[in-house]
Formats: structure tokens, sequence, C-alpha cells
């Protein structure tokens, strides 16, 4: 990690204001897939992680039993709650949580996390990632920055200073070392891309 996890706190603080505002066509594109992907049951409980204002966990919610909306920044999960508050959704609530303490309920179902992983080195994310798959869900949705080809950083979609995206091999391999296997590879962008990850069950 490029920065403490108070400093990013921070910056998100900064930014939670503005920070719908400011997506790209990807991040949307993104988030569509993440939804779509994660699909819930009535009866299924998500855990979103990087929640940030919550958009994928709202959406969840509409069809969802619950859904748990973690993140290290204060800023964006008030902005999470107010939104939660104007739809009237009450089966969604937010508190503090990060990738190696996700403060996550007994039974979930589902997994999910868009465009915050790639804050973590690549040790970090195979930690994350062996953590993720071991609270007991047998779907895992990662909607990310995360490299297709060689990594541009011109490009818009990351911060060399701040951020640490991974290729999707790396990715990849994190999944199948923790005992899942990947159903799903969707590319949004040579940088951006959606990996959906399912418990391998042995006959």
């Amino acid at each position: 990690m490029k920065r403490t996890l108070e400093e990013h706190a921070q910056r998100f603080d900064k930014q939670a204001p503005e920070y719908d505002s400011s997506k790209s066509e990807e991040y949307k594109a993104t988030v569509s897939l993440v939804v779509g992907h994660a699909d819930p049951d009535t009866d299924d409980v998500v855990l979103d992680l990087g929640t940030g204002t919550g958009a994928i966990a709202l959406a969840l919610a509409e069809d969802a039993d619950e859904v748990v909306g973690r993140d290290i920044s204060e800023g964006m999960l008030e902005e999470a709650r107010m939104k939660a508050a104007d739809r009237g959704l009450d089966n969604v609530q937010f508190g503090e949580g990060r990738f190696r303490e996700p403060n996550a309920p007994e039974d979930v179902d589902i997994v999910t996390s868009n465009f915050a992983m790639h804050h973590l080195s690549d040790a970090e994310k195979r930690d994350a990632i062996a953590l993720l798959c071991d609270l007991g869900a047998d779907t895992v949705v990662l909607g990310d920055v995360m490299f297709f080809g060689a990594p541009d950083p011109d490009e818009p979609f990351y911060s060399p200073e701040v951020d640490d995206p991974a290729t999707v091999g790396v990715l990849a391999d994190a999944f199948t070392d923790a005992g899942f296997v990947l159903t799903a590879v969707e590319q949004v962008h040579e940088q951006v891309g959606v990996l959906v990850a399912q418990r391998h069950e042995i006959a």
C-alpha cells in the first residue's frame, strides 16, 4: 500500500460530497456488472467491502435479505447512509471495515468489492482475497482497476502515486489458491474489469 489507511481515509473523506458526480462511464459500467453478477436472492446476505458511497450496496439491497457495507472513510459512509435513508431502505447498514478486518456478519453469502482493492500491494491483495474467500460466501465479485495488458500509467484509471493495481493473472491466482474458481472475467477497459469467483466444491 502506497499510503496509510488513515491517509486514504482522509483523501476519500474530502472527495465524498462530489464522489458520485466524478465517476467515469467505465466506472458506471463496472458497477452495473458487479451488481448483475452478484444477483442476490431474497434470503442472501451480502458484504460490500470498500462500499464508498454505497453504489453497489444500495443496488443490491433491492433484492437481498441484508446488505452490509464497509469502508474506511466516514465521509463516504455518511453519504451512503443518507442515500439509504432517502430511498427508504432498511435492510442495508454501513460501518467501518477494511480488507484485513472486514467487520463482517456471521453469515455471508456473497462478497462484493468495487474500485477499492487496487490500493493494496499485490501481496496484500492475495491476503485480502484469501480472507474474503474464508468468510463463508460462495461467490465473490470483484470490480477494479486491473491490467489486461501492459500497464500504461498515462491512462486515467489510476494514479501511480497512490494506487497499485494488479494484473488479472495475479488476482486470478489469488482466487485459485484460496479454493475458488473464476466463472466470469469481464473486461471493461484494458485497465478495468470484473472477476467473478465461486467456491470450488469437490465432488
